[in-house]
Parts: structure tokens; sequence; C-alpha cells
């Protein structure tokens, strides 16, 4: 491994970089790089086995946590700094002691058949990265988050995503053009829909299709889906948030035979 190097100065390039990609949702479309923050993340990336151009380390963990110093060292470089610096850059209410920058991913081949979400303007990072979550363990392999909704490679959609950006196959601020060369049936959700999601038939693969939060699917891409379901709420309640509606619909697609 090489030695790392130490970072003294508040002002130095590297945290100026951290710093506008923690303040800005969408730098990390202009500066092609991702700031990846805590143990958990840095290890995703890791396991598999995919690139970290640059770790960031405490002084503290350097010296006093073997495991996270070897985190630290799979990375191409290495810079060491206080533990004050890395409070002072962190996004989370209880510091972590590590993160990597990493470049933006290139965007990927789309594919036409594969099992997919579609974003439609949601603005909620948490209700992102946590649909994110959701289709990486229940078998999308595909999400296509439509201009509008919040940046797939924002702090905070990565933070609720818990390491399925490195899963998935990610088209952000997309047009929705892009869902032309979809292959698949579009299946939405709807309040109003006469048919029910247990009673429903559904298509293997498909395209789920969530929408805003407060405005549900526009009206346009609606009309394009084959499919339009409702989720029963025997409780009386108006709506479901989008992402536990999510996680329902994803399961039963992945349940269905």
């Amino acid at each position: 491994m090489s030695e790392p190097s130490t970072i003294t100065s508040r002002d130095n390039p590297l945290l100026a970089r951290v710093r506008r990609l923690l303040g800005d949702p969408g730098a990390s479309r202009r500066l092609g790089q991702v700031w990846l923050e805590g143990e958990h993340l840095c290890s995703a990336l890791r396991q598999r086995q995919l690139p970290a151009a640059q770790a960031l380390i405490s002084e503290t963990a350097w010296q006093g946590d073997s495991q996270l110093r070897e985190l630290a060292t799979w990375a191409a470089k290495t810079a060491v700094v206080s533990q004050a610096q890395f409070k002072a850059l962190s996004g989370l209410e209880s510091p972590a002691s590590i993160g990597y920058l990493i470049d933006l991913p290139s965007a990927p081949a789309l594919e036409a058949s594969a099992p997919t979400v579609v974003l439609d303007r949601l603005q909620d990072a948490g209700n992102v990265g946590s649909i994110l979550r959701s289709a990486a363990a229940l078998g999308v392999r595909q999400v296509i988050a439509l201009k509008g909704t919040a940046a797939l490679w924002s702090p905070k959609v990565l933070r609720a995503g818990m390491g399925a950006h490195f899963a998935l196959s990610l088209f952000d601020g997309a047009a929705t053009e892009l869902l032309d060369e979809l292959q698949l049936p579009l299946v939405a959700t709807s309040s109003h829909a006469p048919a029910s999601l247990p009673d429903a038939a559904l298509p293997r693969p498909c395209a789920w299709v969530f929408g805003h939060e407060g405005q549900g699917v526009a009206p346009a891409l609606l009309a394009r889906c084959a499919l339009q379901l409702r989720i029963p709420q025997p409780g009386g309640e108006e709506s479901l948030n989008v992402a536990a509606a999510a996680a329902i619909c994803l399961y039963a697609s992945a349940v269905s035979r």
C-alpha cells in the first residue's frame, strides 16, 4: 500500500470538493464524483469490487481502528485528517470516521426487458433511497429516475440506499423518451384503479412506475401504463408513503407466478 498523505489545511482542494458534494445534491453530476460517507457504504462498494479513487479517514481511526485503516488503504489514494476536520465534513448526526470519493459511474446501457423501476418526480431523498434499497433486494435490475426526481447520487439518497446503488443500473435525470426503449409493460398504482394488487395477474417482467409524493404519477405517464392497480388499505388511510407502496408492489412482483 502507498503511504497516506496528511491534510491539515481546511482550504485543501480535496476537502473543498467534499464540501461541495455534501452541500449541493446535484454537484456529483457537475464534478463527476460522489462522496460516500461511513463504513457501511465504503464496505458495500468494496464488496462489489468497485473502485474508490480516494479515501479520507480521521487520524483517530487511522491510529486506533485496524479495520477502518485497512478499508481506507483499499482505495487508490488515502488521506488522513483530524477528527475535527472530518466532523466538519460530515453530513451525519454522528459523524463517521471514513469516507470514499468515487468517480461517478458512467451511464449504463438500458436493458429493454429487465425488471425496472421508474421514478417520476419523487422529491424526498429518503423515499428515493428506500425504493432503491427495495429494488435491489427484490430483483429489480435497473432504475430510471425521470427529470425532476431527487438526484440519485446525492448524499441523502446514498445514505438511504444503504449500498443498493452498487447493485443496480441507474439512469439519473432521464428524459421520458428513454421509456420508449423498454420492451415490457409499465405498471402503476392509483387509488382510483378498479383492480387491486392482490387480485391482479402481474406481468413478468414489468416496469413499476412510482410518482411524486403529493401528485402521484403524471397523467401522461399514467396513460402509458398497461396496468393500474390500487393497494387495498383496510385501515382506511387515504394513501401510503410512496416508499412503502413501492416495497409492497416489488414484493408482489417477486413472489408472483
